[in-house]
């Protein structure tokens, strides 16, 4: 008996350890989710309903497909040519899409803009349409996403469901949701031409790399101005297309109160030339009829003397009227940006509380690490924001300075505002003391020192800070996650006869000066501060407070062990976000795919990517017999080939197993 006993003990313990090696049995219960915008909803936010991946189960999440597309510039596959004749190396792609997931359907485009659907389920590839851009012309190579509308079929019986997608050449394309078939009836043959009265330029000075809204019958597209190169840029005007037609309804042309609209000789309108651009993600308000655009800074982004008064929108939050494209209010995060500090990233809508009242709220995140905490309906800060005066040390002839800049007082910064020398940091003696040498050489007043010809202290940089990816918003819980970057620039104009030709210099033309900007490294080449260089934060948006920051990745791929160890390097990316309180994310330079716990910023979950994954995640669950799949793209990204990053072009879905 004792033995059959033993016997059967060993049996049940075997058992026992086997089934706690098996995945738990999949809960298909739970809700279903689309993916409809870039940023999920309208009012961006990066969030998802399902929830059939938690924090029980996310430790099993396998790779179950990928895609290639194929569309890869390699760093040097050819050259850029300014306007100046200097000739410089073309830089590599840097795929950051976000896929659309609508009717069972993933809709995406290559870094090449080579148009997609794919079956969510295995990545297979159902139809594409390549709208032949030159690259050999562009200077940046990428598509962040596409725009997805519903609506009646029009007289060929097709097009119901249309997929639009900017391009890199200055193209809105318009193609059937189901069959890629152009829609005929969408401009001329499906096309409509993005550069329509924006005056001569250059092929590369404007490009449409972020997708477009949607407002009712509407697609409000803005464009990328390229930095950095002249004064006389192309036009930063935005504007509403009829999405059956591809007649624009009305446009946004960014110039100053009071300025009479420019016309040519048959009553169209001359688009501001140099004005602020809008290159980041655009949202709506469906329910109130509004647009709200991120805008960058006027040409050029670093010397602002011969401005007039044109960034009298820069950086700013403006709020249109969908209807109609006219001024409902606007918000300036930097006065007479002189620091490329543009609004980076898409502004962000929801619903804020306060003494049980709940108030339609936007947060906008900048490049300074300032969240903005806004009501929509009106611009006004729903927490005190300071005029403070801000170092007036400059000297650069012909520039002028603004006397004080904006400062929220909650939430907290989210950047350190000063670096000096007693900060500096080094993994020895000797590349520490370096690195002091080097800060205390730099004009340095703390943030906003002014650009100097001896070279000034940039902290934060125009790379953040926050950028283009952030915020995640979880709507139940009224947390923004954030991803933010800290890594000090050397600041420095050239008067313009002493310009010389260096890939590292930018001509800013049409200006007295040209322009420098470089990380503040080591003699071992890190980053003179302390680490980390890249975080994750938690702010809690009806209190204004920092729930939680952890250090995003480590210095794997590019340091050798022990330094590998080291927490948080640089990052560019985004999270999303899910009912079950999870926050997935990519974006450094370790390459991996992460999950953290939502409410404590603990990391739950990693699993390894071919390259960076430097665009923002998205989630979806298709059907009520389907899994919820976390999609990625792993593209690299040109503003990290300095940290190992080598484009690519992968696709790379992970779920449950079953």
């Amino acid at each position: 008996m004792r033995n059959s006993t033993s016997i059967l003990a060993l049996l049940l313990a075997a058992a026992l350890l086997t089934s706690c090696g098996q995945p738990e049995k999949i809960d298909y219960s739970g809700p279903t989710a689309d993916w409809a915008s870039y940023g999920a909803s309208e009012g961006g936010g990066h969030y998802s309903a399902a929830t059939q991946i938690n924090a029980d189960n996310v430790m099993q999440l396998e790779q179950v497909w990928e895609y290639r597309s194929g569309d890869v510039r390699m760093p040097g596959d050819g050259t850029v040519t300014y306007p100046n004749g200097e000739q410089f190396p073309a830089m590599g792609s840097g795929w950051q899409l976000t896929p659309l997931l609508v009717n069972e359907t993933l809709y995406g485009c290559s870094a090449f803009n080579r148009l997609f659907a794919l079956d969510p389920r295995t990545g297979e590839e159902l139809w594409s349409v390549d709208p032949d851009v030159d690259i050999s012309q562009e200077v940046m190579v990428n598509c962040r996403g596409v725009s997805s509308w519903q609506g009646e079929p029009n007289s060929d019986g097709i097009c119901a469901h249309r997929i639009f997608m900017g391009t890199m050449d200055g193209r809105l394309l318009a193609v059937d949701g189901a069959t890629g078939q152009a829609c005929q009836d969408f401009g001329t043959n499906g096309t409509v031409n993005l550069k329509a009265g924006l005056g001569e330029h250059l092929e590369y000075e404007y490009s449409a790399h972020s997708p477009g809204a949607i407002l009712g019958d509407k697609l409000i597209m803005g464009a990328m101005v390229l930095d950095r190169v002249h004064n006389d840029m192309p036009s930063g005007v935005v504007r509403a297309f009829d999405v059956r037609s591809g007649e624009k309804v009305w446009h946004w042309d960014p110039i100053p109160p009071g300025q009479t609209p420019e016309l040519d000789a048959n009553g169209d309108p001359v688009y501001q030339r140099g004005s602020s651009n809008v290159w980041s993600i655009i949202s709506v308000d469906t329910q109130r009829n509004l647009v709200f655009l991120p805008t960058g800074n006027t040409s050029t982004d670093f010397y602002g003397g011969l401005r007039d008064n044109l960034d009298f929108y820069s950086s700013s939050v403006v709020a249109l009227n969908g209807s109609t494209g006219e001024l409902v209010w606007h918000f300036q995060m930097v006065h007479h940006d002189i620091w490329d500090y543009d609004t980076p990233s898409q502004p962000t809508l929801f619903e804020f509380q306060r003494d049980g009242e709940t108030i339609p709220a936007l947060a906008q995140p900048t490049k300074m690490g300032h969240l903005f905490l806004l009501n929509r309906e009106t611009g006004e800060p729903l927490f005190p924001v300071e005029e403070r005066p801000v170092p007036q040390g400059g000297e650069v002839t012909g520039e002028y300075l603004s006397p004080t800049q904006p400062f929220p007082t909650r939430p907290p910064p989210l950047h350190p505002s000063r670096l000096g020398p007693e900060d500096a940091w080094g993994f020895t003696f000797w590349d520490k003391s370096a690195c002091r040498d080097t800060l205390a050489g730099l004009h340095n007043e703390g943030i906003f020192t002014p650009p100097s010809t001896r070279g000034s202290l940039f902290y934060p940089s125009d790379f953040g800070g926050n950028n283009w990816g952030s915020p995640a918003l979880d709507p139940v819980r009224n947390i923004a996650v954030l991803n933010s970057r800290f890594i000090p620039a050397i600041l420095k104009l050239t008067p313009r006869e002493q310009c010389g030709k260096s890939s590292a210099t930018s001509p800013q033309l049409g200006t007295p000066y040209c322009l420098e900007v470089a990380p503040v490294l080591s003699p071992l080449g890190v980053p003179c501060n302390e680490p980390p260089w890249g975080t994750l934060v938690a702010v809690d948006l009806d209190r204004g407070e920092i729930l939680w920051e952890t250090a995003l990745g480590t210095l794997e791929h590019i340091a050798p062990w022990p330094v590998s160890m080291i927490k948080g390097p640089p990052n560019v990316g985004g999270p999303a976000v899910t009912a079950s309180g999870l926050t997935f994310i990519a974006g450094s330079t370790d390459q991996y795919l992460r999950a953290f716990d939502t409410e404590t910023g603990e990391e739950l979950w990693k699993a390894p990517l071919p390259t960076g994954g430097h665009a923002t995640p998205m989630t979806y669950r298709a059907g009520k017999d389907q899994k919820q799949y976390v999609v990625i793209t792993a593209g690299g990204h040109f503003g990290m080939a300095a940290f190992g990053q080598v484009p690519s072009d992968h696709i790379i879905a992970f779920a449950l197993p079953d």
